[in-house]
């Protein structure tokens, strides 16, 4: 949804306020209008920042759940699978939430879902190198690959007033999905030999192949904007 900024903020407010949000992963369409149908429905007594927190807690689960999978791993794995589905249900309705019922807080909802978003990343990642299932070093720099795009696309809305949701038709929500169809191999191992070699972890995999993509993200996103950017502010 496209807003006008209101005048007189600074320029990071109103990019927050008013940026265009660009959304056009594979279930991206099926996805709003589910939203859209579920907030309808949505008892009164419940409201975003209910919903927020749902998300900011299942992803707290979703960290231990998987340093659960390492000990124990027929427990953890549902609750893997659990968690994600309830941090879908609260990080994706809050703010579809606040539209429906014209109840929207622009500059408040855009901060606290990326702090949200990215306290719980760190949670999930900081649980799979607790379980064993993936390396430290490589869930670090899987994060460190994750935080840089999350940066780049910040800058991206100030300057120009545009949040990239998703990439080559993945977003959020598939992302969660490749996680969880993830989480239900660890039962048996979690173990993968690609091409024949190995065998290594499949989140090691995983978080190598995520990181190059989002450095492949970064450098694209950050040539288009800059690109724009000159084009944009150069007149001589």
């Amino acid at each position: 949804m496209t807003t006008s900024p209101v005048p007189g903020e600074s320029g990071a407010a109103a990019a927050a306020a008013g940026h265009t949000r660009v959304h056009e992963s594979l279930l991206a369409g099926v996805e709003k209008r589910a939203l859209v149908w579920m907030a309808r429905r949505m008892p009164a007594w419940v409201n975003s920042d209910h919903l927020s927190a749902l998300g900011l807690v299942s992803m707290a689960g979703v960290g231990a759940s998987f340093w659960l999978t390492g000990t124990r791993p027929y427990i953890g794995v549902p609750l893997v699978v659990v968690c994600l589905a309830l941090n879908w249900f609260g990080d994706s309705l809050d703010g579809t939430l606040a539209r429906v019922r014209n109840r929207q807080r622009p500059r408040y909802g855009y901060y606290l879902d990326h702090v949200i978003d990215i306290a719980g990343t760190a949670m999930m990642l900081a649980g799979l190198a607790l379980s064993g299932h993936m390396t430290p070093l490589v869930a670090a720099i899987t994060l460190a690959a994750w935080l840089m795009v999350m940066g780049e696309s910040f800058l991206g809305t100030w300057a120009r007033g545009v949040f990239q949701m998703s990439f080559l038709w993945f977003g959020p929500t598939e992302l969660r999905i490749l996680v969880a169809i993830g989480a239900l191999w660890l039962p048996g191992g979690g173990l993968v030999r690609p091409f024949g070699l190995g065998p290594w972890h499949l989140f090691d995999v995983g978080g190598l192949c995520a990181t190059a993509g989002l450095l492949a993200i970064f450098v694209i996103n950050a040539v288009r904007n800059a690109a724009a950017l000159y084009r944009e502010e150069t007149r001589w």
